[in-house]
């Protein structure tokens, strides 16, 4: 579990109790005892043998008609109600649009503000504070990023890069904030990708983030061959060249890119696409290089919180108790999943962190 941790850089040392009560091989031995076998892929991730997300939402809901528990849909909690118990305040129940329900015990397990279609529409952030508790700062995380280069993200939309390396750039202090490599996609506003929305998780925890994307200052620097250092990829460049010397510089680099990449990096390169290959100077051969190592764009900002994948932000871990969940500030008020301030890179981890904080919030407590 400290591999969790170390991909939790959003408070992850305050989950290790819930990590230690419920870990990644609790879940995977639920859904096979509920007769849904695992596969694991790239990157240690696991799925469902069946791919199909539905079927883990359905070993949950088989269980809980086991157990007889009692679901209610369409009922909109309103309000958590309270009464003084000494100098400190409990739960009694929920005032919904169907009237109040009784409870000693409630786990606000209700997500951050992503994927509002699912109901995550930061409801719980409302009822959290209402009842004291400080919310930090929201913020979309593992979200797709925008470009100022609008008429790139028109030329290259749909185009998916495998095998690339990136590196997040602040400019103005020549600091690099991330680099990673895999796969990554173009898209009409900018960029997207498993690569870049964890480059995003990053950008995102960035000092005055804000200020430099203003300025125009955070850059992505693509390596379109990062197997090749500069001098082997020029080596390739002149064998290629070598073969076809009497074709013009636009007919000559279907081998070395996606036919969708070719126009964009003959304008980029200042080759004239007519000029015949063998007239070609080592001087632009260099900057063909260069460039294919340095492919820039300039990032503008994070799309919404809406497209974002996860929450960043939520109630501060201050006030919640990590070995049980509950609330610090009011008995019998638990937390679970996203709505707490904690959060992860791309990779499975946000769906442990819901798992073992819903576990470690409802366990019967003396």
């Amino acid at each position: 579990m400290e591999e969790f941790i170390k991909n939790t850089p959003g408070n992850g040392r305050f989950l290790y109790s819930c990590y230690q009560n419920y870990t990644n091989q609790d879940i995977i031995q639920f859904l096979k005892e509920q007769g849904l076998e695992v596969k694991e892929e790239r990157g240690n991730r696991i799925f469902p043998i069946t791919d199909r997300s539905l079927d883990v939402l359905k070993c949950f809901t088989k269980k809980l008609k086991e157990l007889e528990v009692e679901i209610r849909c369409d009922t909109e909690v309103r309000q958590i109600l309270l009464e003084q118990e000494g100098e400190i305040s409990k739960v009694v129940g929920v005032k919904t649009n169907h009237g109040r329900l009784e409870a000693d015990k409630i786990i606000l397990a209700v997500g951050g503000k992503s994927y509002p279609l699912t109901g995550s529409t930061g409801d719980g952030y409302r009822l959290a504070k209402e009842l004291g508790h400080t919310i930090t700062e929201i913020r979309p995380s593992l979200v797709p990023l925008e470009s100022y280069d609008k008429e790139i993200s028109k030329q290259l939309q749909g185009l998916s890069l495998r095998n690339v390396a990136i590196k997040l750039i602040d400019e103005e202090n020549k600091k690099e904030i991330y680099q990673d490599f895999g796969e990554m996609l173009f898209t009409h506003f900018g960029v997207s990708g498993p690569i870049i929305l964890s480059g995003s998780a990053h950008l995102a925890r960035y000092k005055q983030i804000k200020e430099k994307l203003r300025k125009q200052a955070i850059l992505l620097t693509i390596d379109l061959k990062p197997a090749l250092s500069e001098e082997k990829l020029e080596e390739r460049v002149i064998r290629d060249f070598e073969a076809i010397k009497n074709k013009q510089f636009k007919n000559s680099l279907d081998k070395l890119l996606p036919q969708k990449m070719i126009p964009v990096i003959i304008e980029k390169s200042a080759i004239d696409p007519s000029k015949p290959i063998n007239t070609i100077t080592r001087e632009e051969r260099k900057r063909l290089v260069k460039l294919l190592k340095n492919f820039n764009i300039n990032i503008k900002d994070f799309r919404p919180i809406e497209e974002a994948i996860i929450t960043s932000g939520g109630v501060n871990t201050k006030e919640i108790d990590p070995k049980t969940m509950q609330s610090k500030k009011v008995k019998g008020l638990y937390f679970a999943g996203e709505i707490i301030d904690v959060d992860s890179y791309t990779g499975g981890f946000n769906l442990q962190i819901a798992y073992s904080t819903g576990y470690t919030a409802g366990l019967l407590q003396e």
